[in-house]
Protein backbone atom coordinates (compact mmCIF):
# COMPACT_ATOMS: atom_id res chain seq x y z
CA UNK A 1 0.00 0.00 0.00
CA UNK A 2 2.63 2.28 0.97
CA UNK A 3 4.46 1.92 -2.47
CA UNK A 4 1.44 2.57 -4.16
CA UNK A 5 1.17 5.64 -2.32
CA UNK A 6 4.47 6.72 -3.71
CA UNK A 7 3.82 6.13 -7.23
CA UNK A 8 0.97 8.41 -7.47
CA UNK A 9 3.38 11.38 -6.09
CA UNK A 10 6.88 11.53 -7.84
CA UNK A 11 8.98 14.37 -8.78
CA UNK A 12 12.92 14.80 -9.68
CA UNK A 13 15.13 17.81 -9.75
CA UNK A 14 18.21 18.94 -10.72
CA UNK A 15 19.92 22.51 -9.33
CA UNK A 16 22.05 24.35 -7.65
CA UNK A 17 21.49 25.18 -3.90
CA UNK A 18 21.40 28.80 -3.71
CA UNK A 19 20.24 28.86 0.53
CA UNK A 20 21.25 27.56 4.24
CA UNK A 21 19.13 24.69 5.72
CA UNK A 22 16.14 26.42 7.74
CA UNK A 23 14.67 24.95 10.47
CA UNK A 24 10.71 23.57 9.54
CA UNK A 25 9.31 20.60 11.97
CA UNK A 26 10.14 17.39 13.80
CA UNK A 27 8.42 14.28 13.88
CA UNK A 28 9.19 11.64 16.18
CA UNK A 29 12.41 13.14 16.72
CA UNK A 30 13.51 13.49 13.24
CA UNK A 31 13.79 17.37 11.82
CA UNK A 32 12.90 18.53 8.58
CA UNK A 33 14.83 21.24 7.25
CA UNK A 34 13.86 23.40 3.83
CA UNK A 35 16.84 24.90 1.86
CA UNK A 36 16.01 26.52 -1.75
CA UNK A 37 17.22 24.99 -5.07
CA UNK A 38 17.59 26.65 -8.48
CA UNK A 39 16.83 24.63 -11.54
CA UNK A 40 17.23 25.74 -15.04
CA UNK A 41 14.21 26.32 -17.47
CA UNK A 42 14.75 25.68 -21.73
CA UNK A 43 14.48 29.57 -21.25
CA UNK A 44 17.16 31.53 -19.70
CA UNK A 45 14.52 31.48 -16.85
CA UNK A 46 15.55 29.84 -14.06
CA UNK A 47 13.15 28.09 -11.15
CA UNK A 48 13.64 28.87 -7.14
CA UNK A 49 12.03 25.39 -5.76
CA UNK A 50 11.67 25.14 -1.96
CA UNK A 51 12.90 21.06 -1.10
CA UNK A 52 12.23 19.96 2.66
CA UNK A 53 15.42 17.65 3.77
CA UNK A 54 15.52 14.97 6.63
CA UNK A 55 18.49 15.32 8.57
CA UNK A 56 19.07 12.13 8.30
CA UNK A 57 19.82 12.34 4.91
CA UNK A 58 22.47 15.32 4.99
CA UNK A 59 24.75 16.94 7.67
CA UNK A 60 22.16 20.03 8.12
CA UNK A 61 24.99 22.27 9.86
CA UNK A 62 27.20 22.24 6.55
CA UNK A 63 27.14 25.18 4.29
CA UNK A 64 25.93 23.17 0.33
CA UNK A 65 25.70 26.61 -1.35
CA UNK A 66 26.80 26.89 -5.06
CA UNK A 67 26.78 22.53 -5.00
CA UNK A 68 24.08 20.71 -7.78
CA UNK A 69 22.09 17.94 -5.95
CA UNK A 70 19.84 15.81 -7.67
CA UNK A 71 16.66 15.16 -5.60
CA UNK A 72 13.69 12.55 -5.70
CA UNK A 73 10.77 12.85 -3.75
CA UNK A 74 7.29 14.06 -3.61
CA UNK A 75 5.44 17.23 -4.40
CA UNK A 76 3.43 18.15 -1.18
CA UNK A 77 1.32 20.39 0.28
CA UNK A 78 0.02 22.09 3.92
CA UNK A 79 -1.91 24.88 5.41
CA UNK A 80 -0.36 27.45 6.83
CA UNK A 81 -2.27 29.39 8.86
CA UNK A 82 -2.01 33.43 8.33
CA UNK A 83 -3.89 36.79 8.25
CA UNK A 84 -6.74 35.08 9.55
CA UNK A 85 -7.00 32.38 6.73
CA UNK A 86 -5.19 29.30 5.38
CA UNK A 87 -2.21 29.28 2.67
CA UNK A 88 -1.55 26.16 0.89
CA UNK A 89 2.30 26.13 1.09
CA UNK A 90 4.12 23.82 -1.54
CA UNK A 91 7.66 21.94 -1.47
CA UNK A 92 9.69 18.93 -2.65
CA UNK A 93 9.74 16.04 0.38
CA UNK A 94 13.24 14.97 -0.54
CA UNK A 95 13.42 11.30 -0.51
CA UNK A 96 16.72 10.52 -1.90
CA UNK A 97 19.47 12.94 -2.86
CA UNK A 98 22.64 12.76 -4.40
CA UNK A 99 25.39 15.40 -5.01
CA UNK A 100 26.66 15.36 -8.72
CA UNK A 101 29.49 17.05 -10.49
CA UNK A 102 27.42 17.90 -13.94
CA UNK A 103 23.51 17.63 -15.56
CA UNK A 104 23.42 14.89 -17.69
CA UNK A 105 20.66 13.15 -19.68
CA UNK A 106 20.72 10.47 -16.92
CA UNK A 107 19.28 13.04 -14.27
CA UNK A 108 16.10 14.90 -15.43
CA UNK A 109 16.23 18.05 -13.92
CA UNK A 110 12.36 18.71 -13.32
CA UNK A 111 9.83 16.06 -13.89
CA UNK A 112 6.50 15.52 -11.98
CA UNK A 113 3.94 12.51 -12.37
CA UNK A 114 0.95 12.79 -10.36
CA UNK A 115 -2.57 10.55 -10.40
CA UNK A 116 -5.24 12.43 -8.40
CA UNK A 117 -8.52 14.07 -8.41
CA UNK A 118 -9.97 17.31 -9.71
CA UNK A 119 -10.98 18.55 -6.41
CA UNK A 120 -12.20 22.41 -7.24
CA UNK A 121 -13.90 23.52 -10.85
CA UNK A 122 -11.33 24.44 -13.19
CA UNK A 123 -10.72 27.39 -14.60
CA UNK A 124 -10.80 28.05 -18.30
CA UNK A 125 -9.52 31.75 -19.42
CA UNK A 126 -7.46 33.48 -22.58
CA UNK A 127 -4.54 35.60 -22.57
CA UNK A 128 -4.73 39.15 -24.08
CA UNK A 129 -2.85 37.50 -26.81
CA UNK A 130 -5.55 34.44 -26.72
CA UNK A 131 -3.38 31.54 -25.63
CA UNK A 132 -5.70 29.37 -23.25
CA UNK A 133 -4.79 28.14 -20.52
CA UNK A 134 -6.83 26.63 -17.72
CA UNK A 135 -6.02 26.28 -14.22
CA UNK A 136 -6.58 22.91 -12.03
CA UNK A 137 -6.53 22.04 -8.43
CA UNK A 138 -5.58 18.12 -8.23
CA UNK A 139 -5.93 16.05 -4.84
CA UNK A 140 -3.68 13.78 -4.94
CA UNK A 141 -3.55 11.03 -1.98
CA UNK A 142 -1.17 10.68 0.71
CA UNK A 143 -0.92 7.80 3.52
CA UNK A 144 -3.05 8.20 6.69
CA UNK A 145 -5.60 9.65 5.01
CA UNK A 146 -4.19 12.70 4.13
CA UNK A 147 -4.06 14.21 0.83
CA UNK A 148 -1.58 16.72 -1.26
CA UNK A 149 -3.45 19.80 -2.86
CA UNK A 150 -1.27 20.93 -6.20
CA UNK A 151 -1.86 23.59 -8.43
CA UNK A 152 -1.49 22.67 -11.96
CA UNK A 153 -1.52 25.15 -14.93
CA UNK A 154 -2.46 23.64 -18.57
CA UNK A 155 -1.86 25.37 -21.66
CA UNK A 156 -3.43 25.33 -25.34
CA UNK A 157 -5.01 21.90 -26.37
CA UNK A 158 -4.55 20.48 -22.88
CA UNK A 159 -6.40 23.52 -21.45
CA UNK A 160 -9.10 23.11 -23.35
CA UNK A 161 -9.52 19.27 -22.83
CA UNK A 162 -9.08 20.17 -18.87
CA UNK A 163 -11.42 22.90 -18.89
CA UNK A 164 -14.08 20.16 -19.76
CA UNK A 165 -12.98 18.48 -16.29
CA UNK A 166 -15.79 17.77 -13.42
CA UNK A 167 -15.02 17.85 -9.80
CA UNK A 168 -13.99 14.60 -8.67
CA UNK A 169 -12.41 13.46 -12.07
CA UNK A 170 -9.47 11.05 -11.93
CA UNK A 171 -7.01 12.49 -13.76
CA UNK A 172 -3.24 11.61 -14.18
CA UNK A 173 -0.61 14.44 -14.81
CA UNK A 174 2.54 15.12 -16.50
CA UNK A 175 4.94 18.15 -15.88
CA UNK A 176 7.37 20.33 -14.44
CA UNK A 177 7.21 22.07 -11.20
CA UNK A 178 7.69 26.14 -11.80
CA UNK A 179 8.04 28.92 -9.36
CA UNK A 180 6.23 32.09 -10.14
CA UNK A 181 6.37 36.23 -8.78
CA UNK A 182 2.69 37.84 -7.74
CA UNK A 183 2.28 40.39 -5.76
CA UNK A 184 -0.08 40.35 -2.68
CA UNK A 185 -2.24 43.06 -1.34
CA UNK A 186 -1.86 42.79 2.28
CA UNK A 187 -2.95 46.40 4.09
CA UNK A 188 -4.60 49.55 2.50
CA UNK A 189 -1.48 50.78 1.08
CA UNK A 190 0.73 47.95 1.55
CA UNK A 191 2.27 44.98 -0.69
CA UNK A 192 4.21 42.42 -0.87
CA UNK A 193 6.14 40.56 -3.57
CA UNK A 194 5.38 36.57 -3.08
CA UNK A 195 6.11 33.45 -4.94
CA UNK A 196 3.53 30.35 -5.92
CA UNK A 197 4.66 27.41 -6.44
CA UNK A 198 2.90 25.46 -9.69
CA UNK A 199 2.57 21.98 -11.84
CA UNK A 200 3.09 23.58 -15.41
CA UNK A 201 1.34 20.50 -17.43
CA UNK A 202 2.60 19.11 -20.49
CA UNK A 203 0.42 16.41 -20.80
CA UNK A 204 -2.74 15.43 -19.02
CA UNK A 205 -5.03 12.16 -19.11
CA UNK A 206 -8.45 11.42 -17.57
CA UNK A 207 -8.94 7.94 -16.25
CA UNK A 208 -12.20 6.17 -16.26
Amino acid sequence: MADKIFENNQVSIVGTIVSDFRYSHEVYGEGFYMVDVSVNRLSDFVDIIPVMISERLVDITQNYEGQLIYVTGQFRSYNRHEEKKNRLVLSVFARELEFIEEESEEYKSNQIYLDGFVCKEPIYRKTPLGREIADLLIAVNRSYGKSDYIPCICWGRNARFASGFEVGSHVEIWGRIQSREYVKKIGENITEKRVAYEVSVSKVERLE
